[in-house]
Parts: C-alpha cells; structure tokens; sequence
C-alpha cells in the first residue's frame, strides 16, 4: 500500500509556498517536498498539522491506495 497525497494541489490553491507551509507546521521545507512526492511518511501529528493549515480534515488529504490502483 502507498499513502497518497493532494497537498501541492491545496497549499497551491492557498498561494503557499513549500517553505510557507513548512514554517507554519514546524519542519524543513525538505520535508514538505519529500511528503508531497511521496517519499516520506508523515507522523500523524504532522498529518494533522498539514490538514489543519489547508483547512482540511486528514482524510480528505490522505488516501491509502493499492499497489495495482497507481496509475
């Protein structure tokens, strides 16, 4: 399984920069990139936080998928 994410999609229709949302979560704006490529696993403490400043609930940001749905 793959933990997929939309963050680009919201922090974008938010007008924030990686460097934006990292600073208002409290990490390096690596960190934000490598989440966003999927790269990295976020606690679930930084799952929320990430969720809370794009006004969003995890779920909504997060998504489990099946190794055979990636396209």
């Amino acid at each position: 399984m793959n933990l997929k994410n939309h963050i680009k999609q919201h922090r974008a229709r938010m007008d924030l920069t990686q460097q934006d949302l990292a600073e208002l979560v409290g990490v390096r704006r690596q960190t934000i990139l490598a989440v966003e490529k999927g790269k990295y696993v976020p606690s679930a403490l930084l799952a929320f936080q990430i969720a809370r400043v794009l006004g969003m609930q995890v779920d909504e940001l997060f998504e489990l998928e099946e190794e055979g749905d990636a396209q």
